[in-house]
């Protein structure tokens, strides 16, 4: 990849291209802060972040796994970092292995708390319904306090996330859609034209910030480095999706819009200090196709999202049919604050197994679309996930 050779001064930026571009750039900006602040999201309950969507498994399993996750990136990325040098950091695949890695870091510290949480206090009621609507009738004296025990430890584990967790959330969100689009794009479209005899990387070291050294480097001796950095990020994280409880809603594209337009403003900014060379040719401003490229940019952010919401979804319809037994779907139940009002009167367990039929009866129950629910008919509409299992 060479030097463009333009200059950066004022006139650079004056050119036509820079407020077109700028525009195709800020408006999904706009539009996806608009989205984080209007769009009425569902609840995330602490244990959302670190209760695996399988039965007997344990959520040590979950924390072991993304611990080892965070090593083995963070070996990789160390050792490309000590090959090429501090110019990796100019792509957007690094920045997005960087995110992925800040995921499971963020992931291994949740869960090794959740899992505190978990041997301190067993959460009861994972894998099976509240335990109010399977009381018989005859144990209801000598479980009056047990329930109330019950119930305050019930309320530990379903207390909503706070900053870190919806951080953890969010950082998920945008990493789906980013390893979606550096390692298709790589894998489909970039290699395809790499794999002839005559191919050679080329990479620009800087030595200093005026000189620049060109190396041409056979991509036999970097082919594990450049295949571990395009396929680890998506295995690793396809993996954790496999086993994490997390939604995944099609509003969270906002995150990877804003993980996005960071990594363009840092390149013009880069750019606007006295580097005329960009990492992606398709970034250059000073061309009359720069306008179409930044709006095929916008648009390309759309099927890479879209695919990682499709596996998400594949996990949940196909997996609730191959291992019924085993898998646990989450779903969204409306619970309003009158419901704990309900199950303390008399009769209240009746009342209650009423309201989860009547739910059940809408087809959210058994088979519903991941994440919603649905509002009851009087009350206010407080309501928090709940775990439910779809046998």
């Amino acid at each position: 990849m060479e030097s463009t050779g333009d200059s950066v001064g004022l006139e650079y930026w004056l050119r036509w291209q820079v407020p077109v571009c700028a525009l195709l750039i800020v408006i999904p900006l706009i539009v996806s802060v608009v989205v984080i602040k209007r769009v009425d999201k569902e609840p995330l309950t602490s244990s959302d972040l670190w209760m695996p969507c399988w039965r007997n498994l344990s959520p040590l399993w979950l924390l072991f796994y993304r611990a080892f996750a965070f090593v083995a990136m963070d070996f990789v990325l160390h050792r490309t970092a000590a090959a090429f040098g501090p110019v990796v950091f100019f792509f957007y695949t690094q920045w997005t292995f960087v995110l992925v890695i800040v995921y499971f870091v963020l992931g291994t510290i949740i869960s090794a708390h959740g899992c505190w949480m978990y041997f301190k206090q067993p959460f009861a009621q994972y894998g099976e319904r509240s335990k109010f609507l399977k009381r018989d009738s005859e144990e209801k004296e000598s479980e009056s306090t047990t329930a109330s025990k019950e119930k305050e430890k019930q309320r530990q584990f379903d207390q909503l996330a706070g900053f870190w967790g919806n951080l953890m959330q969010s950082i998920y969100h945008a990493c789906a859609g980013a390893v979606m689009l550096t390692d298709v794009v790589f894998w489909c479209l970039l290699l395809p034209f790499m794999l002839g005899e005559t191919f050679r990387l080329t990479l620009i070291l800087i030595n200093s910030p005026s000189c620049f050294t060109i190396i041409e480097i056979d991509l036999v001796f970097i082919w594990q480095l450049i295949g571990c950095m395009h396929s680890l990020n998506a295995v690793f994280l396809l993996v954790d999706s496999a086993l994490n409880s997390l939604p995944f809603p099609w509003h969270g594209l906002t995150y990877f819009v804003l993980w996005s337009f960071a990594y363009i403003v840092f390149q013009w900014v880069v750019h606007a200090c006295g580097v005329t060379w960009w990492p992606y040719p398709f970034l250059e401003l000073s061309t009359t196709w720069a306008p179409l490229w930044y709006f095929g940019l916008a648009l390309v952010h759309l099927p890479c999202y879209g695919l990682y919401v499709l596996i998400v979804k594949a996990k949940g319809s196909m997996f609730s049919r191959m291992f019924p037994r085993a898998f646990v779907r989450w779903e969204a139940v409306v619970v309003a604050a009158e419901m704990d009002a309900i199950a303390e009167e008399d009769g209240g367990e009746v009342a209650a197994a009423a309201m989860v039929r009547d739910w059940e009866a809408t087809g959210f129950g058994n088979g519903g679309r991941q994440g919603r629910g649905r509002r009851l008919g009087r009350g206010p509409s407080l309501f928090h996930l709940r775990r439910i299992n779809t046998l």
